[in-house]
């Protein structure tokens, strides 16, 4: 059993780690907020560019010679995966879930007997995968030093997929991240962006219609580009305001776990304090009765 010395020690140890989580449960919670902001002021441009392309899509004079971001290279041999995850730890299961969901990806990429290629962006996610899928990693990203992360990487991002796309370095592209919901709730996605995923087409009677000016193959080879960075963008943002929720319900767990662990610590040390002195007492009581 351990000495009254030891649990005074585990306690006091117990209560700074505690202080620690608390304070970045604090931190998290401030940067949520902005984070959050942010994601939900960027969903709605991401979607009506989205809405503008399929928009276009079925308007196209002659999708024979429709631009490659939008009908492919006309087979899905090799993929690319663009795994994004965050550079700091302390935040639940938020990059495991992610590499969860891209591991089972990869798993029936390779069954099928297709070619694998993955963009890690962020540390965390590059040491997940890189004991099974190292071979298959062509570049790691990573933008810690940066203190807030802007379009200008995003953009970055893209060209770098959008270089590789006219090298005929790939087939497919897919984007994983975690979708912000709530502070408890962030959903691990799979997006496609390269080529265009067509969702079909919701056509109501009050549906606009759009005269487009150039036409509309000339719109697509400028917009196209553009919205890969876009959607690459926006999943950075998803990424931004789920790890700060993960981090904040993580840290309150820590904090809670360790209260409970005070508790623990603190009734055992009382009672060890208690037996001792008990112990003391009767080692008294029987050296008196002895004289």
């Amino acid at each position: 059993m351990a000495s009254l010395d030891d649990l005074r020690k585990r306690i006091v140890s117990v209560k700074s780690t505690q202080k620690i989580t608390k304070a970045m449960k604090m931190v998290a919670a401030a940067k949520l907020r902005k984070a959050q902001e942010s994601a939900e002021r960027g969903r709605p441009y991401s979607e009506k560019m989205q809405n503008i392309i399929l928009n276009l899509t079925e308007s196209i004079s002659d999708p024979a010679n429709a631009p490659k971001l939008l009908v492919g290279t006309g087979k899905e041999q090799t993929h690319l995966c663009v795994v994004m995850t965050s550079d700091k730890g302390l935040c639940g299961g938020f990059n495991s879930n992610i590499c969860r969901l891209a591991k089972n990806y990869f798993l029936k990429v390779l069954k099928e007997g297709k070619n694998l290629k993955i963009i890690t962006i962020g540390l965390k996610g590059h040491d997940q995968l890189k004991r099974e899928y190292g071979k298959y990693i062509i570049n790691k990203l990573s933008f810690k030093d940066r203190k807030k992360i802007s379009f200008n990487e995003a953009d970055e991002v893209g060209r770098i997929i959008l270089d590789l796309f006219e090298k005929n370095e790939f087939d497919k592209c897919l984007l994983f991240y975690n979708n912000f919901k709530n502070v408890i709730t962030q959903i691990p996605q799979a997006q496609q962006i390269i080529p265009a995923e067509k969702k079909e087409s919701s056509k109501t009677k009050n549906e606009i219609f759009y005269e487009f000016e150039p036409d509309e193959d000339e719109i697509l080879e400028d917009l196209l580009p553009k919205n890969i960075s876009t959607q690459v963008f926006k999943a950075f943002l998803e990424n931004s305001a789920s790890e700060q929720g993960s981090r904040m319900t993580a840290m309150d767990n820590a904090t809670r776990n360790a209260g409970d662990l005070v508790k623990s610590l603190t009734i055992v040390y009382n009672r060890s304090r208690q037996a001792a002195i008990t112990k003391e007492l009767i080692e008294i009581i029987s050296g008196a009765e002895s004289l």
